[in-house]
């Protein structure tokens, strides 16, 4: 009853013993994949993909108001291109063989002039005209009529300084040393101590709370550079979590702290601000807060600590404080000098309140004595102006069966707002995201991108012109910029040519529309079929997952050379299907919460009738031989697929799941599943959704992977799995990747095989070839 070895347990399955299972079903199957097919499949994915299609703009960076660069693919490589927003032309930017030649001799390393989007991570423009790019971590200014690169200056950091955060007027980069505060000043290196009182464990900005540890200081600058917000994060009581290495010797031991599910004393936050000249520590007059987001699973969101915003002044802040199970939320500000903190409106949320999809769309406007705010109360995201002095509510933005999803720039003075929406155009796709405008004093919408396409934009700084990319699952991308007061289309930037993808065999993703659990709602999806497919064939369906509650399955409505490895796997035989289910974002508050405090659901009803209705529409697809895999909340899916529908689901690979959330950080649980609760029996709201609670219902063939050194979701969660399977004598298998994180990193290639390996030989019933190895291009 022990845990089998990967390849002695998946040789030791014949043909013949998995065929008995449904021998009429596989008797189409071939018997035997061979290592030309996996050549085929490696072909499918993204590292061999992307170089193939042509002219697509990627990297597009705005230098100033009037001039962006982007990235163009063909045959011959990747080269920069500049373009003129005023004039629509876009010239080449620099010669590649000269630039790579001035970039190797300037960082000392190999640079492909062929790839230059591989060494170049970002792009500026310096004051004297010159390009600033960032490669690797390090600037260099490179001239264009030279060429020649130098390294920007930087001061030194000492060891076990964390990154530093550098001031809007760039001449100060603030970082954490022994749990304290500090500034740099970047011409003369010469450091300044901010704080004095910060300890072990309670340390100013630190950003170890959970899943989430590392050196960087979360904190916000004013905007004249002489001010700092930030925290004392306070986990002087918080629990450890302790991660042991694999290596020769001594084992490398981690630990930090990490705050469980239910636990009484969790990560607190003591908000300050620190007035950099005088090196002042004013302490907000308010208890401790909770380390929570009004988006996200860390106080830090996308790049910086968006639920801290200045005036323009720099003598208040506005700022949302979030309770522990995400009901409640606080708008509240305070004053610079004092300390002194207002309560400006409190908003109370059916299971939890976020401030956006994916995004945080709140905005501190003290200028014109306003908030503007994001609220699906209506059961739509939509955006409200309050007046900041009374906290009442002056009007409703937007309104209507759609969801505004990200504010994308707000301009005071014309009082506009440009953001991206959803679901608002009739007979569009309702996962489509498009471009408006409005004003905040009232007035319908202006959509500026009127294809019913996926669009990624990036507004001038100015806020005069849009860059827009559009695309579908089928339909490669095309790049055009347009004014951004009418969306008029000013020029064509490119458009993408996939005639070699093609060519090497590419098949576009089918679009499928399904029921939900509930017979009425429209849920959508992407199907992949193998490039050789044959409608007189039965295939194997294999379900690909990733329930939420956060993100949804499909990975883009837009256009991708490669999804995954989906259609990787697919060229093995198989269908996939990615289907985004009730209780995923984008739609209605009340699809998203659909399984709210119940993430055992994960989903799953969505799905299996969703495949059980694609079985009915083409009968190619074989419902007897059911696959699902997914990663991390995938992993947890998977584990409840196999446990809880053993009649369906045949064959399950879980990598990395959540399976048990009290072994998670609280933030995210706390959130989905709510506060955990005892009952006078001793049973919790929390037993249900542990998949070692169901692990005795196992039928199917299950394959375990996780990563030891996993430090987003701890490894104990499918150990939790594993000791449950063993104890109810049951048969599966278990991958365990050594020194691998959350993400496998180098282990990936491996992994995957192992992932084709499995359903090929248990959902398949063929042969694979004995140790493939996957040679991706670097």
């Amino acid at each position: 009853m022990g845990v089998k070895v990967q390849r002695g347990a998946l040789r030791a399955l014949t043909v013949g013993a998995t065929l008995a299972l449904t021998s009429n079903a596989w008797a189409q199957s071939p018997a035997q994949v061979t290592a030309a097919d996996y050549d085929r499949a490696v072909k499918m994915l993204s590292q061999n993909t992307n170089p193939l299609v042509d002219h697509a703009a990627t990297g597009v960076t705005w230098l100033d108001d009037k001039t962006f660069v982007w990235f163009d693919n063909d045959a011959n490589g990747v080269r920069m291109v500049r373009t003129d927003a005023t004039t629509g032309q876009s010239t080449t930017a620099f010669d590649n063989a000269k630039m790579a030649k001035a970039l190797q001799a300037a960082t000392g390393k190999p640079v492909d002039a062929k790839r230059l989007d591989k060494s170049i991570q970002g792009v500026g423009l310096n004051a004297d005209g010159r390009y600033d790019f960032s490669v690797k971590g390090v600037r260099y200014l490179c001239d264009v009529s030279k060429p020649r690169c130098v390294a920007k200056p930087t001061t030194k950091a000492k060891d076990g300084d964390g990154p530093a955060n550098v001031s809007p007027d760039g001449k100060r980069e603030a970082f954490i040393r022994d749990w304290n505060l500090w500034v740099r000043d970047v011409a003369t290196g010469a450091e300044t101590q901010l704080t004095t009182d910060g300890v072990k464990d309670f340390g100013y900005a630190t950003n170890n709370a959970g899943w989430v540890h590392d050196d960087s200081a979360i904190l916000v600058w004013s905007p004249d550079s002489s001010k700092i917000a930030t925290f004392q994060q306070d986990q002087r009581k918080t629990s450890t979590m302790a991660l042991v290495g694999t290596n020769v010797g001594a084992p490398k031991i981690e630990t930090w702290k990490y705050p469980f599910v239910g636990d009484k004393d969790i990560t607190m936050i003591e908000r300050v601000v620190i007035d950099v000249p005088s090196k002042n520590v004013v302490r907000l007059k308010m208890p401790p807060d909770q380390h929570r987001s009004t988006q996200c699973d860390d106080v830090s969101c996308f790049g910086g600590w968006e639920d801290v915003q200045w005036s323009k002044d720099g003598k208040s802040i506005g700022f949302a404080s979030t309770s522990r199970d995400h009901q409640k939320t606080w708008l509240r500000t305070a004053d610079a000098a004092t300390g002194e903190v207002r309560d400006v409106f409190q908003e109370d949320a059916k299971n939890w309140f976020e401030s956006g999809i994916n995004a945080i769309n709140w905005r501190y406007l003290p200028e014109s004595n306003e908030i503007l705010w994001w609220s699906q109360r209506s059961n739509w995201g939509h955006l409200y102006l309050y007046d900041l002095s009374t906290g009442k509510l002056k009007r409703q933005v937007t309104e209507g069966e759609w969801n505004v999803a990200e504010v994308v720039r707000l301009d005071p003075e014309s009082r506009t707002v440009w953001f991206t929406g959803v679901n608002r155009e009739e007979g569009h796709h309702p996962y489509h995201q498009h471009l408006y405008r409005v004003n905040l004093d009232g007035g319908d919408p202006v959509l500026l991108s009127p294809e019913d396409a996926q669009h990624a934009f990036k507004l001038s700084k100015d806020g005069k012109y849009v860059v827009d990319t559009y695309s579908t699952t089928a339909v490669p991308p095309v790049t055009v910029l347009r004014d951004a007061q009418d969306g008029k289309v000013l020029a064509e930037v490119a458009k993408a040519d996939i005639t070699r993808l093609t060519a090497a065999g590419w098949v576009a993703p089918e679009p499928i529309v399904v029921k939900a659990r509930d017979g009425k709602t429209d849920l959508y999806g992407t199907m992949f079929k193998p490039s050789n497919f044959d409608p007189s064939k039965k295939y194997p369906i294999v379900n690909y997952i990733y329930p939420g509650p956060q993100v949804g399955s499909v990975r883009t409505y837009g256009f991708a050379p490669s999804h995954g490895d989906n259609q990787a796997l697919a060229e093995l035989g198989f269908v996939v299907v990615a289907i985004d289910g009730m209780g995923t974002p984008y739609r209605s508050k009340a699809f998203h919460d659909a399984y709210a405090k119940n993430i055992g659901d994960n989903t799953l009803p969505d799905q299996v009738t969703g495949m059980q209705q694609l079985a009915k529409r083409y009968p190619w697809i074989d419902l007897t031989r059911v696959g699902i895999w997914g990663h991390s909340g995938g992993g947890n899916a998977t584990g409840t697929a196999m446990f809880r529908y053993p009649e369906f689901f045949k064959v399950g690979i879980a990598e990395s799941g959540n399976h048990e959330n009290r072994n998670y950080e609280d933030d995210w649980a706390e959130k989905w599943q709510g506060l955990l609760t005892t009952s006078k029996d001793g049973k919790t709201n929390y037993d249900d959704q542990a998949n070692q609670s169901h692990a005795n219902k196992l039928k199917g063939k299950l394959l375990l992977m996780h990563g030891l050194m996993d430090d987003n979701v701890p490894p104990q969660n499918t150990l939790l799995v594993v000791d449950a399977l063993i104890k109810a004598n049951k048969d599966f298998d278990l991958l365990l990747l050594p020194n691998a994180r959350h993400g496998y990193g180098e282990y990936s290639p491996y992994v995957m095989r192992k992932r084709w390996d499995y359903f090929v030989e248990n959902l398949l019933g063929a042969e694979h070839p004995a140790e493939y190895e996957v040679k991706l291009p670097k």
